[in-house]
C-alpha cells in the first residue's frame, strides 16, 4: 500500500508512520519534510530509526511546485494522503503572513493532482482549532461551532477546511478535515509554550536561569498527547463518514496548572519562579478554548488515552534535556 504523508518529520507524522506500521503490511510510506535537514536532535534520531525499516523513504518534494506535485503524484499512485504540512506556529505566521497562501497553495496541488490522475484516495487534512479564533461566545467547541479565524495561519487553514466539504459532496470522494486542538509530545519543537515550561522548568532546577515568563496563567486549553490525536486521524481516515471530526481530549487545563504540573515534576515550588508579562501575549487570542470530541466519540469510539499528567511525565522522561 502507497501511502503519502507530507510533513513526517513533525510530531504527528512520526507518531502516524508508527501506527501504519503495526497496521499495515505491504507499506511503502513516502513521507516529504521542510525540516528534513534541521530536525531537531530527537525528531531527527525517531526519523532514522523509522527510516531503517525499507518502507519508508523521505524525499524533498516542493508542494508549492505543481508541475513538481502532479508527476510525484502520477508515479507513486498513493492509497492514502495525509497532508500535516505547512507551519505549525500561529506566531510564525503572524510574522510571515504569505504563510496563509503557502497553506492552501500546498493543498490545492496536492487536490488538483489526484483529481487529475482520476485518484479518489482516502485523504486527510490536518486542521486547527486556532479557526475558531475570535468566538469568544464559547468555551467548548465541536464540528458546528462558528469559526472567526484571527491569524494568517487559521484563514488558510479555514480556506482549506471549507473547499474539503465541497470536494466531498462534489466527487462523493473520502477527503477529511481533523480540527485539532493542542496536542503535545516529546518531538515539539521547543518555542512552543508547552515546550517552553518544561525546558525552562529543568534550566532552573540546573540554575541556568531563575524565572520562566509567560503572558498569561489563567488561559485555559485543551492539552492532549500527540500519539492520541494520530489514532484519531488514522481511525476517522480509515473509517470516518462526514467529512470533520474535532480531536481533543475535552478538559480544558489552565496554563498555572500546567505549570505547576512540570514544576512539581522537578521539585520546584512554581510560584517562586513565575513572571508574568502581558505584552507577550498575542492579541485577541481566546481566553478558553476546549473540545468537544462527541461526534468521534459516538460514530468510531476515539477518545484519548493519556491524562495530561501522564503524557507530561512521559515527555520529560523521554527528553535529552
Amino acid at each position: 500500500m502507497n501511502i503519502l504523508i507530507t510533513g513526517i518529520s513533525g510530531q504527528d507524522g512520526i507518531f502516524l508512520t508508527k501506527l501504519l506500521i503495526k497496521e499495515y503490511s505491504n507499506l511503502n510510506i513516502i513521507g516529504t519534510s521542510r525540516t528534513l535537514n534541521s530536525s531537531q536532535f530527537l525528531k531527527k534520531t525517531e526519523l532514522d530509526k523509522l527510516k531503517k525499516n525499507q518502507t519508508i523513504n523521505t524525499i524533498n518534494l516542493d508542494l508549492e511546485n505543481k508541475q513538481e506535485v502532479s508527476k510525484f503524484i502520477s508515479d507513486f499512485s498513493p492509497k492514502i494522503v495525509f497532508n500535516l504540512s505547512g507551519p505549525s506556529s500561529v506566531n510564525e505566521s503572524m510574522k510571515n503572513p504569505k504563510l496563509e497562501i503557502k497553506i492552501t497553495k500546498i493543498f490545492d496541488n496536492l487536490i488538483q493532482s489526484l483529481l487529475e490522475s482520476k485518484n479518489l484516495c482516502n485523504f486527510f487534512q490536518a486542521s486547527t482549532s486556532e479557526m475558531y479564533g475570535l468566538n469568544n461566545e464559547l468555551k467548548v467547541y465541536d464540528e458546528r461551532s462558528k469559526f472567526i479565524p484571527n491569524s494568517p495561519y487559521a484563514s488558510g487553514k479555514l480556506t482549506n477546511h471549507k473547499k474539503i466539504k465541497s470536494i466531498r459532496n462534489k466527487y462523493n470522494w473520502n477527503i477529511y478535515s481533523g480540527i485539532m486542538f493542542n496536542h503535545e509530545s516529546e518531538y515539539r519543537k521547543n518555542d512552543f509554550l508547552f515546550m517552553k515550561i518544561i525546558n525552562t522548568a529543568y534550566k532552573i532546577k540546573n540554575k541556568k536561569e531563575s524565572k520562566l515568563r509567560l503572558g498569561s496563567l489563567d488561559y485555559r486549553r485543551d492539552w492532549s498527547y500527540a500519539e492520541d490525536i494520530a489514532e484519531g486521524i488514522f481511525l476517522l481516515t480509515k473509517e470516518g463518514s462526514e467529512f470533520d471530526y474535532v480531536l481533543g481530549s475535552g478538559i480544558g487545563t489552565s496554563i498555572e496548572q500546567l505549570v505547576e504540573i512540570i514544576f512539581n515534576l522537578f521539585d520546584l515550588e512554581y510560584k517562586d519562579y513565575i513572571e508574568v508579562d502581558r505584552t507577550i501575549l498575542r492579541s485577541n487570542d481566546p481566553q478558553v478554548i476546549i473540545a468537544n470530541p462527541d461526534k468521534i466519540y459516538k460514530e468510531l469510539g476515539w477518545k484519548t488515552q493519556h491524562t495530561l499528567e501522564n503524557f507530561i511525565e512521559k515527555i520529560v522522561n523521554n527528553l535529552k534535556l
